[in-house]
């Protein structure tokens, strides 16, 4: 688990490895993760759109990037917490990712970035 308070807002993140969407012998492997938000804040905020840089540990690296996340902008008002899942695949059994928020200060009609932790996504056979 990989946690970071940045801009007031908390990103906790939990990855998952998921056997039944991988395919070892085909260098596929399928990673799920839920990230939890909580706004620290004393004003609402909204989540405009994510930036993602990915790892495979064979060095091939991609961004991903859009609106919201999972298809939402999210709005968190002060002390509320959102979660989600989504998913990411890899070429190796392990990788990492990172990343950025777009927020909102919706008091102030001001933009703001929140840091993504970087995170392991490690199939768990490998880590042993």
């Amino acid at each position: 688990m990989s946690s970071m308070i940045s801009a007031g807002i908390m990103v906790n993140v939990e990855v998952f490895y998921q056997p039944e969407y991988s395919n070892p012998l085909q260098h596929e492997y399928m990673f799920a993760y839920r990230i939890t938000l909580e706004n620290y804040n004393s004003h609402p905020v909204k989540l405009l759109r994510r930036h993602w840089n990915i790892f495979d540990s064979n060095g091939v690296y991609r961004e991903v990037e859009g609106e919201g996340v999972v298809g939402v902008q999210p709005v968190l008002q002060a002390g509320e917490s959102y979660q989600y899942m989504s998913g990411c695949n890899l070429s190796t059994d392990m990788g990492k990712m990172k990343g950025v928020y777009e927020m909102e200060n919706l008091d102030l009609r001001k933009k703001f970035q929140v840091l993504i932790p970087e995170f392991e996504m490690i199939v768990p056979a490998k880590a042993n």
